[in-house]
């Protein structure tokens, strides 16, 4: 089971499985509808607890029996393995999240939702954990300045930032810190997060700067049509049009 719910995993979610680095305890994947994502965390071991997260009753029955049945050695255990990972199911409030009960680095993935909402959750979950050593992997549908604009609101640090595109949609993937450091190897310096993002328009093969050429194209075509709306957009519509595409080969 848990090599078909790997294979199911589309380019969105392999993008921020890839993001996930060794070096924390506690991974949670909120929001996770069929548990997708954690099922792969869970078969590569990523973190010794895997968390599944979202406030559907009937979903989060269905995916703690398919757990209990094909990954029995690693459900709960009152003395968990150092050897594997153990996994958790949580029918809870993301906002609710009960981060304090456990020690450790850990990493709150939150993807699938839109941005507005995603910074209430983010917001929620820091003024609760203010001193907590946290990270958050995110992936909003939309609102995505929104969400960046509020990351720089709380001080959040940068730790790497991807484009993705997928089903012809369009995908941010930000992996930031409220803590002043860097966990991965290979994001060499920390940064304060960009409006509109920094990362995301260094292209690294002709896909990719096509991906960002024309993801700038209809972000740019969203919020002019927007100005026509008569929303004050003005300022966002300047930082998008400021943006150059780097080609790196």
């Amino acid at each position: 089971m848990s090599q078909t719910l790997i294979m199911k995993i589309g380019k969105r979610l392999q993008h921020i499985d890839a993001m996930v680095a060794t070096g924390y305890t506690h991974i949670w994947d909120c929001c996770c509808d069929h548990g997708l994502l954690g099922a792969s965390l869970l078969s590569r071991q990523a973190a010794p607890f895997i968390h599944f997260v979202d406030i559907v009753p009937e979903l989060m029955g269905e995916l703690e029996t398919r757990l209990r049945r094909f990954y029995p050695a690693m459900a709960p255990h009152p003395s968990p393995s150092p050897d594997r990972s153990v996994w958790q199911v949580h029918c809870i409030d993301v906002a609710s999240l009960p981060l304090s009960r456990h020690e450790g680095r850990q990493l709150v993935i939150i993807a699938g939702v839109g941005g507005d909402l995603m910074v209430q959750l983010v917001r929620a979950i820091h003024e609760d954990n203010p001193n907590a050593d946290i990270d958050f992997l995110l992936c909003p549908v939309h609102h995505q300045f929104a969400l960046r604009r509020q990351l720089i609101k709380l001080d959040f640090q940068l730790l790497e930032e991807r484009l993705v595109e997928e089903n012809r949609r369009f995908y941010e993937l930000l992996l930031v810190s409220s803590k002043a450091r860097d966990i991965q190897p290979r994001c060499r310096a920390q940064r304060r997060v960009s409006t509109v993002g920094e990362q995301i328009w260094q292209a690294h093969s002709p896909e990719q700067a096509d991906i960002a050429s024309r993801y700038l194209s209809k972000t740019l075509a969203h919020y002019q049509r927007m100005q026509r709306g008569l929303d004050d957009v003005t300022p966002i519509i300047e930082a998008y049009q400021a943006v150059i595409i780097q080609a790196h080969r």
